[in-house]
């Protein structure tokens, strides 16, 4: 049965609300059960500090947490942006060229199976410690779901769309512009949402590989000094980022596609 104003409830037609309290009453629950135990059990911070502390360390270092979250920020937004360039590139010389298609997609498989953690060490004795060993990293890490999210998006176009406009006369530029491309839109915005989430784990690694400062850095600093609250700071930081980032994708979407809303 529909509920009021014809949407499905079960489609995801809820207020916000009730799709947010679920993960947030699951998320007060660990912190709480976390907070008990590390009390109950008098846990040295060293190995597991409890959340007030974790809060109350993040907030006294908020400084250096700034000063950190801004450099991992400007590499993940580059990193993603020619990420994005290169799948979109490439997913648009896919679906005008069938045989490049054949011969690509075997390639962006393989890609995949190459281990990040033996070749960033590479692109840093490559390119040094720059900004661009960091933008590769993050470039290898999340072009694949956007590429691949395009081409099935332009390949999952209908038939009939595309046979109209092609008895009209339309060219195939035309046929990819007003049929391919809306079509593959909510797909890549998907793949757009799983790659934005990559993205910061791939800055965060490729500090860890090579940089002078960076979330990375500061978890690494941390680490090494026996700091486990700071290292939970960071991370919650780092959380707090890829969830931001990955709302302001359906914020984009809203706008470049209002005709695909979920409710």
């Amino acid at each position: 049965m529909w509920g009021a104003g014809g949407r499905d409830p079960a489609r995801g037609g809820g207020s916000w609300v009730g799709r947010v309290a679920p993960p947030l009453v699951l998320v007060v629950a660990v912190l709480v059960v976390w907070q008990w135990y590390v009390d109950a059990y008098a846990v040295r911070p060293q190995v597991l500090p409890s959340p007030l502390r974790v809060v109350e360390q993040g907030w006294a270092y908020r400084d250096q947490l700034w000063t950190n979250t801004l450099p991992t920020l400007q590499v993940t937004v580059v990193g993603f942006a020619v990420s994005l360039v290169v799948g979109w590139g490439l997913a648009v010389a896919v679906d005008f060229s069938p045989w490049l298609k054949r011969a690509l997609t075997p390639l962006l498989v393989v890609s995949q199976t190459l281990p990040i953690i033996a070749i960033a060490p590479l692109l840093i004795i490559w390119f040094g410690f720059g900004l661009l060993p960091k933008v590769v990293v993050i470039a290898l890490v999340t072009f694949f779901p956007i590429a691949v999210g395009l081409i099935e998006g332009f390949a999952a176009t209908e038939r009939q769309a595309t046979d109209l406009l092609r008895s009209m006369g339309a060219s195939r530029w035309a046929q990819f512009r007003y049929v391919r491309l809306p079509g593959a839109l909510p797909r890549f915005f998907t793949a757009l949402r799983i790659g934005i989430t990559y993205a910061v784990t791939g800055a965060i690694f490729a500090e860890y590989v090579g940089a002078t400062a960076g979330l990375g850095i500061f978890m690494n600093l941390q680490k090494n000094s026996f700091r486990t609250d700071l290292v939970l700071a960071a991370v919650v930081v780092t959380a707090v980022l890829s969830v931001a980032l990955f709302a302001l994708t359906y914020a984009v979407e809203r706008l470049v596609i209002p005709w695909n809303r979920r409710g």
